[in-house]
């Protein structure tokens, strides 16, 4: 197909040859292109193009290799937040918008529909009838419905607040919607199955999580598990199978969460293990397959590729790619119905990332969009796992990203503590430690107790204990940096967003004599939620 180039790519191009230094821009500008998909029957692909402050989403025929653009935003009217095709010619796009009301200022998350012909205007997929609420989130579909392309299930609370009916919307009319589920006590999420019909409803109260299984031998629902908050099972529902009965599950396995199948059809729910990880815990969605529309996998950050396949054939794929393109991470990000058509996206130390449109039945993979073009020409160092000792004995794990090459080192260091704090660092491409590497600092990123990943006993320990152990996880960090690398101890730097906000300025405190300047920033809104909802810091 027709190599789809930009003139402001080769102007980006340009700049990066001009410069010794990458530019500050280089690092800091939205991915030029991102979520780039493929519509159902394979014919098109749809992506979205930031431009100086700008974001389109653009749909290009890969037949003909014509590109418009469908949606263009000034990023102050409304923001995209995501897409996906509904059918072969319509997209529909999730957009925030700024709002005020009673004098309260907040973000109201609109669904657009929008032709991907680029005919006609983005409008409304739904508009509220008299007496009906106006929910904050409007955009919370449950499923697609292939066999009726012009209709989707959506989750609405349109009668009492935070108790979203089920509704099956028509995408040609702003007002037709059919009731499918009233809201239940407490359900605040909604799952069907690959038959496309409501089965499952999960929320919670102040203490417990609960789940409620619609049963279709007896078509009623019954409450299938209860626990308390942050207490075992801890079950998580991820899917279900082509199998009605098959519901997956993510649980705890060996203080690790492991992926379980557990049928349904039975009163005892017995849980049946498909996947672990003895190290790490399994945080990923499931994988379907688009032809099968069974699971076929999981995504694992520890996997190869990030990936694990259940299915041999798709293993196999998997492989073939790899070996096609070594040395590099490989996802398809996006593939047609029939399967034949892909997206792919790779990455490697000397490429941030590029996406490539792949067919399985002509053997061909075009390149077709670069994430970050200012970067490409660049080889970019890559992040390395270490770990550490605390002071108590337990290991911490962690990423370290050294300087470039043609840096000069500036024998000072960032250590970087993720937000949530229930979070975690992963390797691969970061433009944010990648800018501090690209100016001559060591950074570290520690996933300190506290951090997802690493089993449930290590997430709990997050629980009333900030500013403690969790704190002294990040100084020990700093301390096992100047006895390995060239580091002038009066020379570290702690920094952070949201938790990490607050870990950085609780080091400006007590770790003085560790950290010789600390920055935070989205900390003032992670402090207001956290305060709000009577979390003990």
């Amino acid at each position: 197909m027709t190599r789809i180039i930009f003139s402001l790519f080769l102007l980006l191009s340009s700049l990066v040859a001009q410069a010794e230094l990458l530019p500050t821009e280089a690092f800091g500008l939205l991915p030029q292109s991102e979520q780039v998909k493929l519509s159902p029957d394979g014919n098109k692909f749809s992506y979205l193009f930031n431009y100086q402050g700008k974001t389109l989403i653009g749909v290009t025929n890969i037949e003909t290799g014509k590109n418009h653009f469908i949606v263009k935003t000034d990023n102050v009217k409304f923001k995209i937040s995501w897409y996906k095709w509904a059918n072969n010619d319509l997209l529909l796009v999730s957009a925030d918008y700024p709002v005020k009301r009673g004098g309260v200022k907040y973000t109201e998350a609109r669904l657009l529909k929008i032709r991907a012909d680029g005919t006609g205007k983005a409008e409304k997929v739904l508009r509220f009838k008299r007496g009906e609420r106006s929910p904050q989130l409007q955009n919370n579909i449950i499923d697609l419905l292939p066999d009726e392309p012009n209709y989707i299930l959506m989750a609405l609370d349109l009668k009492i607040a935070n108790r979203p009916d089920v509704y099956k919307v028509n995408l040609s009319s702003k007002f037709k919607r059919e009731l499918v589920y009233r809201s239940k006590s407490h359900i605040s999420h909604w799952l069907t199955d690959r038959q496309h019909r409501v089965r499952l409803g999960y929320g919670r109260d102040e203490t417990k999580i609960f789940y409620r299984l619609h049963d279709l031998k007896t078509d009623e629902w019954r409450n299938i598990w209860e626990y308390e908050i942050f207490d075992a099972p801890d079950i998580t529902p991820l899917g279900f199978g082509l199998n009605p009965s098959h519901l997956y599950i993510r649980a705890i396995h060996n203080d690790r969460y492991a992926i379980f199948m557990v049928d349904v059809s039975s009163k005892q729910l017995a849980q049946t293990l498909v996947y672990a990880d003895e190290n790490y815990d399994i945080e990923g969605s499931l994988i379907y397959s688009k032809k099968s529309k069974d699971v076929i996998g999981v995504y694992h950050g520890e996997a190869s590729d990030a990936k694990h396949f259940f299915a041999p054939d798709h293993a196999n794929f998997q492989r073939a790619l790899n070996n096609a393109i070594p040395d590099a991470y490989n996802n398809i990000v996006s593939m047609s119905d029939d399967e034949n058509k892909y997206i792919l996206f790779t990455s490697n130390p000397k490429n941030p990332g590029a996406y490539y449109l792949g067919d399985r039945k002509e053997q061909r993979l075009d390149f077709i969009l670069d994430e970050y073009p200012l970067l490409f020409q660049k080889s970019l160092p890559e992040k390395t796992k270490i770990t550490y000792q605390a002071r108590d004995g337990l290991k911490i794990e962690g990423y370290i990203t050294l300087p470039y090459d043609d840096v000069e080192p500036k024998n000072a260091a960032l250590i970087i503590p993720h937000g949530g704090p229930m979070a975690r660092n992963y390797g691969g491409f970061d433009w944010f430690s990648q800018f501090f590497a690209s100016r001559g600092y060591i950074i570290l990123e520690p996933n300190f107790r506290g951090s997802s990943g690493y089993g449930f006993e290590f997430e709990m320990a997050s629980m009333q204990k900030w500013g403690g152990a969790m704190q002294d996880d990040l100084a020990d960090g700093a301390r096992w940096l100047t006895e390995n690398y060239p580091v002038d101890k009066q020379r570290i730097c702690i920094l952070g967003a949201s938790y990490g906000g607050y870990a950085a300025m609780m080091a400006a405190v007590k770790q003085q004599d560790v950290f010789r300047c600390a920055a935070s920033f989205a900390f003032d809104e992670f402090l207001s939620k956290h305060l709000q909802t009577d979390t003990k810091l």
